[in-house]
Formats: C-alpha cells, sequence, structure tokens
C-alpha cells in the first residue's frame, strides 16, 4: 500500500502539525506533499520523522516565506498540480485547500478536517479588512476570488470519501458547509509532556500567536482593570508592540518562549486564560493537563474541552467586560488541579492515535473489499 499525506502547508509547528506528528507515529512510510515547507530542522525531525515534503510551485514565489496567504488565489491551482495517481491511500490534513488533491474511484481518500476554509467562509470578512481589502477595486477583486475559491472549495468536497472532524464543533460546520456527515476524533494532546503541577503561584497566564482573532487585546483590557492582579502573556506575532503599548504595569510580555518554559508557566498560573473561538483548541487542553483551570469563551471547542465549575469559567461574548465578570467570578471559586488533569487526559496523544489507526485501516478494509467486488464483476 503507498501512502500519501498532504498538508496544506509546513511552518510552524501547531496544532495541525501535532496531529501530522501522531499519524507519522502510526506510519512512518508517508510521502509527505504540501503547498510550501519552510520547517526549520528541529521542527521537521518531530513533525515529518525528518522528510521533507514535496511542495507546489508556490515554494518558489518571492516573498512566500515571510506571508504565503498573499497567495491565497493560486492556492486551488497549486493544489490540483499534485499528481498522486500512484497512491493507494491518500490523507490530508486541511484547514484551507488540502482536501481539495484529484484522486480517482481507486483511491481511498481521508481528509481529518481542521475547519472548512476560513477565508472562504466565516472568517472572509475578517480576511478582507486584515488585509486592507475591503474597500475600492483591490476590495472587489478581492471578494471575487473569494467568490471563486468558495465554489472551488465546495465541488472539492466530493474529492474526499471520509471526513474526520476534530470537534463537534466542525463537525456541525462541516454538515453545514458541505452537507457531508464526519466522524469526531479529537486532536492529540501531550498530556505526559504538560504534567500535573498542583501547587499554583499568584499569576494568571494566556500564550498565543499574537494575532487579532486570539483577541488577546480583550484580555488585556479586562486585566488593566485589575492592577492588583498580575498576567503574564507569552507570544509573538503582528499585534504585539500595540499590546505592549496599551498594557498597564501588572502586565508582563515574556514573547515566544520554548515548550518547556511554556509548561513551567502553564503549570504554575492560577488560571490560563483564552479569548479565542476556536475549533477545538489545543492549548487549553495543555493547561487543564497541568492541572491549571482555564477562564474561556463559552464558544467552539472549548465547549466540548471545559467543564464549567469543575476545570474551569466561561465567558458569553468577545468582550473585555465578560473577561473582567469571568475572573472576578473565578476568584470566588475553588478548583481541584487532580480532577482538572484526570479530564485532560481523556484527550490524550494515545487515545488519538488508537481512534485514527482504526478508523483508517477499517475504512481501508472495506475500500479494498469495494474494488475487490468490482473487479470481479468486469
Amino acid at each position: 500500500m503507498r501512502k500519501a499525506l498532504i498538508s496544506d502547508w509546513y511552518y510552524v509547528n501547531g496544532g495541525a502539525e501535532k496531529v501530522i506528528h501522531s499519524i507519522n507515529s502510526i506510519w512512518d512510510d508517508f510521502d509527505h506533499f504540501a503547498l510550501i515547507d519552510f520547517l526549520n530542522d528541529e521542527d521537521r525531525k518531530f513533525i515529518l520523522n525528518g522528510k521533507k515534503a514535496k511542495t507546489s510551485f508556490i515554494q518558489k514565489l518571492p516573498t512566500v516565506k515571510k506571508n504565503h496567504r498573499k497567495f491565497l488565489q493560486l492556492f486551488p491551482i497549486a493544489i490540483e498540480q499534485f499528481d498522486l495517481r500512484d497512491y493507494d491511500l491518500i490523507i490530508s490534513s486541511s484547514s484551507a485547500v488540502a482536501k481539495g488533491i484529484k484522486t480517482n474511484k481507486n483511491q481511498l481518500h481521508i481528509c481529518y478536517c481542521h475547519s472548512p476554509m476560513r477565508y472562504a467562509w466565516d472568517l472572509r470578512e475578517q480576511y478582507l479588512k486584515d488585509a486592507g481589502l475591503n474597500k475600492g477595486l483591490k476590495g472587489l477583486y478581492a471578494k471575487s476570488v473569494l467568490d471563486k475559491i468558495q465554489k472551488w472549495d465546495l465541488s472539492n468536497s466530493d474529492n474526499v470519501d471520509f471526513f474526520i472532524a476534530n470537534s463537534k464543533h466542525i463537525a456541525e460546520r462541516i454538515k453545514k458547509i458541505y452537507n457531508r456527515e464526519s466522524t469526531v476524533i479529537y486532536p492529540p494532546v501531550d498530556v505526559d509532556f504538560f504534567s500535573l503541577e498542583e501547587i499554583k503561584e499568584d499569576y494568571y497566564f494566556t500564550a498565543s500567536r499574537l494575532v487579532q482573532y486570539k483577541k488577546t487585546q480583550l484580555i488585556i483590557e479586562a486585566f488593566n482593570q485589575f492592577p492588583h492582579l498580575k498576567l503574564i502573556v507569552a507570544g509573538d506575532g503582528p499585534e504585539l508592540e500595540k499590546l505592549q503599548k496599551t498594557a498597564k504595569n501588572n502586565i508582563e510580555f515574556v514573547g515566544y518562549i520554548e515548550n518547556k518554559k511554556l509548561r513551567s508557566l502553564m503549570q504554575k498560573a492560577k488560571a490560563f486564560v483564552f479569548a479565542a473561538e476556536e475549533d477545538f483548541g489545543i492549548i487549553p487542553v495543555e493547561a487543564q493537563a497541568c492541572g491549571t483551570p482555564v477562564i474561556a469563551l463559552a464558544k467552539g471547542g472549548t465547549l466540548e474541552t471545559v467543564i464549567e465549575n469543575k476545570t474551569g469559567i466561561f465567558f458569553v461574548e468577545q468582550s473585555a467586560e465578560k473577561i473582567k465578570q469571568a475572573v472576578l467570578n473565578f476568584e470566588t471559586k475553588n478548583f481541584d488541579p487532580q480532577i482538572i488533569r484526570e479530564h485532560a487526559v481523556t484527550f490524550s496523544k494515545q487515545r488519538f492515535e488508537k481512534e485514527i489507526k482504526e478508523f483508517i485501516e477499517t475504512k481501508y478494509k472495506e475500500h479494498q473489499q469495494l474494488l475487490n467486488k468490482d473487479n470481479l464483476k468486469l
């Protein structure tokens, strides 16, 4: 059996890449494909077992390493140019275009869907605004590009034989947008690395890439109203300078930090604050694996990973005022780190690898049986 594993891109070690790492831990004989591959040596060893992905023409475009998303209109063309005719099993890990790879009836294509393409669907207007493409002639052109991509994305959902969703939230979106059923298999969380710490220190913690949709600005605005409460912010990104200018003295920025430092800050925090609406959201589960309660938005994946008043506190909308109220509510509560940890373990890497191995092997066996029946008829 020849196997291909195709991802949208490789340039950071994030949640989608942890899924790839786990799949490679099950089978180490995949050939890898992606629009671009700019991984450093350390991340490449972790994610791809040291292999390089076969990339598209986008890899060679000028400035692509700095900002690949500005070539969005070329993504569908690039993904369709990969020739995977010689492969029996194709796994796509997709939040953009990877699931649109061309396949034939003799191949089994299973898509692990992190989200239907957000540029085309629910983040469309935000994408245009952030790119400065919501006005004028450029805006009209950008909207026409997104209209075409939306149609392409919808039609290419038929290239997938089976969808796996990373949460019930995403399963609902797959059904709504593509009218396809999916099986939920939660992503792997390294609960062994993010180990329990029962003794907490007197600070709150948040960590993410500092971009607009993560809503770190709202967390800072909330903690600006609590000069007696310390907040530590980890992460880097285009919003960093602006956030630093608005933050008061009780807020400390530590920038991008390596995993061991992240774990240490996570373990000792009295709570982890999370304001983004995520499809799943691995980092709140990592916090819970440390026995650290979470203060999170009651939307998206966190509704499936945080248990209110048992492993954390919810706020109902993305606003500084609601975060402030949630913090005040949290200050009146007591949480048991052991119970929080026990809940997080249900999202372990071992659980993911067992579930996805069984799913893929079962579907491949069924697919081969159908092919054999068709061949007998001929």
